[in-house]
């Protein structure tokens, strides 16, 4: 049998052997379990209960999802750009302005955090250790399309159980550079540039008007700088630093944390300039 740790395992094995229901709430906190509500359809559970506030499906429901980021990543000549927000919502609640969304999973591999943030970082760090796995076992770094994949799977053997993930994996790796989207329907799309969350349409707005896969390092970073800028004046749900990363065959760096109100004044200063010219 495999020896991985199966954190989609929804039976467990000591469970069965100590004779108690795979839903008993003596079973808790057994080692190789991801633990399920304690009812007889999770899935139908999940999806009655936790769904994402938006419609009427979030009707009669106890627990309601509002939420809203800007992430985006792009692919160009001298590599990948990675930028995002790092405010959090609650609806109209701002629960933090500090999240860092960008998770770095290895020294050449990072990934994004859009929709629930305890799922996206459950999971991601989870893929984290698959990739750790991977390497030890094969005594080479794992591709960015295997890794992407790894995640896929895992969202599609836990799709309708009410997860909420719009994630992009990427980096460096012996074919070059590489990105994906993952989301948590088990959708896996491969891609030169992708931006997610509810600010995503003014940041696609910014990146299919000046997006050119010639930019110099300087311009990726400033069209990095500027998109999410754009989707955080626009967007209520997005906001507070812009954490932007370079990837390269070397790996990823991080090139700068700034807040997106001194970029509001900069960029205001640049346009009066050139008013006045």
């Amino acid at each position: 049998g495999s020896d991985l740790l199966d954190i989609g395992k929804h039976d467990s094995d000591t469970s069965r052997r100590m004779g108690l229901s795979p839903h008993s709430s003596a079973s808790i906190g057994f080692p190789g379990e991801f633990e399920l509500p304690h009812v007889d359809d999770p899935a139908r559970f999940c999806r009655n209960h936790f769904a994402s506030a938006s419609g009427s499906k979030d009707a009669g429901q106890a627990v309601k999802f509002a939420k809203g980021t800007t992430t985006l990543a792009f692919k160009f000549n001298e590599g990948i750009i990675v930028s995002v927000d790092s405010r959090s919502t609650m609806g109209a609640y701002i629960a933090s302005g500090t999240v860092k969304k960008i998770i770095e999973i290895n020294p050449f591999l990072l990934g994004t955090m859009a929709g629930g943030a305890a799922d996206c970082s459950f999971w991601e760090r989870n893929l984290g250790m698959q990739c750790r796995l991977y390497e030890l076992r094969n005594k080479k770094r794992i591709t960015v399309a295997a890794a992407s994949k790894l995640l896929a799977n895992t969202m599609n053997s836990y799709r309708g159980y009410g997860l909420s993930m719009g994630t992009m994996i990427t980096g460096w790796d012996e074919t070059g550079p590489q990105l994906y989207y993952v989301d948590n329907d088990g959708t896996r799309l491969h891609g030169k540039l992708f931006a997610v969350g509810s600010g995503s349409t003014y940041a696609y707005g910014v990146l299919d008007t000046f997006y050119r896969p010639d930019l110099t390092v300087d311009e990726a970073i400033d069209l990095g700088k500027r998109a999410i800028y754009h989707a955080t004046h626009r967007d209520a749900y997005s906001g507070g630093i812009n954490n932007l990363y370079h990837v390269t065959k070397e790996g990823w760096r991080k090139v700068h944390a700034i807040d997106v109100n001194d970029m509001h004044y900069e960029f205001l200063e640049e346009k009066q300039n050139e008013m006045v010219m």
